[in-house]
């Protein structure tokens, strides 16, 4: 079992949702409530990810996810799970909006699809599986995580298309927390510092110089891990924060407040 300050059982026989979940981030947040007894589901665009993130888990923990294909760009693929878990499970007490797409782009340069695959992924898939899902928590209540960035209350320089989609999720987030409040729905987001996933790494740190940069910037606790993250996650879902929502918990080391990393390695990297 990973480390953690909670104990064991603080999710026992609670159905969670986790979207993006069969990699980086959102796969850690799956280990973190299935070694708190959760049941867990999670979904993405990609099947053999699914399953081999099943067959890791079980190699894990001992225990297995439960999966189906899901792209949070289409209504009807959202649809589809959300009527799976009404007939698997009849209701859900956690949803994880995870589901993320990022490069680095100056906006003059950013195509209107490029700008479309991003804010499709991010706002409007939070939007549409925060949608689908509340039919799944109105009688119980529950709590609903988004995960966001710390650009999204501030400028995303050459990640425009990133920052207006996670401050849109920002404001969605706060908006919920609000109108479905009679359902005794918590509604809030979590922002994460810089984890090393392989998107990450792919899409945004790009090189050794970049990481290193990115790294100078981060006032304490550098550059961190899912499991770290894992754990605000359950923190902001746990019965500890039953009077939190409509807020944000900023789990970044205290990058935001140096300035905006991305403007500095923008103009170094991508002239």
């Amino acid at each position: 079992m990973s480390e953690s300050i909670f104990k064991d059982n603080l999710f026992e026989g609670k159905k969670v949702f986790i979207t993006g979940g069969a990699t980086g981030m959102g796969f850690g947040f799956a280990r973190a409530f299935v070694e708190h007894g959760a049941e867990v589901f999670i979904a993405s665009r990609k099947e053999e990810k699914l399953k081999v993130a099943s067959e890791k888990m079980k190699e894990m923990t001992g225990k297995s996810l439960l999966w189906k294909v899901m792209d949070v760009r289409d209504f009807e693929s959202v649809e589809s799970v959300s009527k799976f878990l009404a007939d698997e499970w009849g209701h859900i007490d956690v949803l994880v909006n995870n589901a993320a797409g990022n490069f680095f782009c100056p906006t003059e340069e950013l195509s209107e699809n490029a700008w479309r695959a991003v804010v499709d992924i991010v706002l409007d898939g939070t939007f549409r599986v925060s949608k689908a899902c509340l039919p799944l928590m109105k009688k119980n209540g529950g709590s609903v995580v988004n995960i966001i960035a710390n650009y999204a209350w501030n400028a995303a320089p050459y990640v425009g298309h990133s920052g207006a989609a996670k401050a849109g999720v920002l404001n969605l987030t706060r908006t919920l927390a609000l109108e479905w409040s009679k359902y005794k729905i918590r509604v809030n987001a979590m922002c994460p510092g810089i984890v090393l996933t392989d998107s990450v790494k792919q899409n945004l740190l790009l090189d050794k110089a970049i990481v290193e940069k990115m790294e100078s910037n981060i006032p304490i606790g550098g550059i961190t891990e899912p499991e770290k993250m894992a754990q605000q996650v359950l923190y902001l879902c746990s019965p500890a924060a039953d009077v939190i929502t409509g807020d944000m918990i900023i789990a970044d080391g205290g990058q935001w407040l140096v300035g905006n990393a991305f403007y500095a390695i923008g103009k170094e990297f991508l002239r």
